[in-house]
């Protein structure tokens, strides 16, 4: 089976539209999205209902959970709380209801471990080092993981247990043949990246041949940054979306 891997949409409704068509042209059979639907962005609401209708995974985030009150966003920052409240404030009704019936911040799918943060944390853990890559492979049970959260595309793998981490940056257009050691992979983020290029990312992963290709898709992204500033939102996180950072 082919299937998108999307993470951390961020209410970016311009970004989610665009990643949408380049997997309708790549042809997938399933979608699979990390988490982190609202927050950050102008469009909650909208992303939610999308990504319920276009996805087979939709794992709940810990912007997800802020919106439902379902977590302390005490150490969010003062914009990501601020984010958090005007979700909470402005969001659809059924849009909350779909967050309320979601599976969790974890899954599990034709044999790869599909969790937000990592496997070990899947609500809260940045995994962007090679010693909490070593962490992470040893607590997951399944050869292959998916994760999202720190917004930057990238892969760890080991190839043996007596094997050092290996850390690297993916890029658009890297390809990846998973079809030994252990693995965790980040699709990069939809609607809000954080590794320097503000292109929407996503990943597309074989679960049969075990191969997978990192892909970056052009968004009108200051229609986006614009959309946040016009709804009060601070507008340095319309501006980040510029830099990819």
């Amino acid at each position: 089976m082919n299937v998108a891997v999307i993470s951390d949409i961020h209410a970016n409704r311009h970004a989610l539209e665009a990643v949408l068509g380049d997997i309708d042209e790549t042809g997938v059979d399933e979608v699979w999205f990390l988490g982190d639907a609202v927050g950050y962005g102008a469009f909650p609401g909208e992303c939610v209902m999308t990504l319920q209708e276009r996805c087979s995974v939709f794992l709940l985030g810990n912007h997800d959970l802020a919106a439902l009150r379902e977590i302390d966003i005490s150490t969010f920052s003062p914009s990501a709380a601020m984010s958090a409240r005007w979700t909470r404030d402005h969001m659809e009704a059924e849009a909350f209801e779909v967050l309320r019936g979601l599976e969790g911040t974890s899954s599990q799918r034709e044999g790869i471990g599909l969790f937000h943060a990592s496997p070990r944390d899947p609500i809260w853990e940045y995994v962007v080092d090679s010693d909490l890559a070593e962490d992470n492979l040893d607590f997951q049970q399944e050869r292959i993981a998916l994760i999202g959260h720190s917004h930057i595309a990238l892969y760890f793998t080991r190839v043996d247990e007596m094997a050092r981490v290996s850390s690297v940056l993916a890029p658009g257009g890297t390809q990846l043949k998973m079809t030994s050691g252990k693995w965790l992979l980040n699709p990069g983020s939809a609607g809000q990246p954080r590794d320097g290029d503000p292109r929407a990312a996503w990943a597309e992963i074989d679960t049969e041949s075990f191969e997978a290709r990192f892909h970056r898709v052009e968004y009108p992204v200051e229609d986006a940054a614009e959309a946040i500033r016009r709804a009060g939102l601070p507008s340095h996180l319309g501006d980040r979306l510029l830099k990819g950072h």
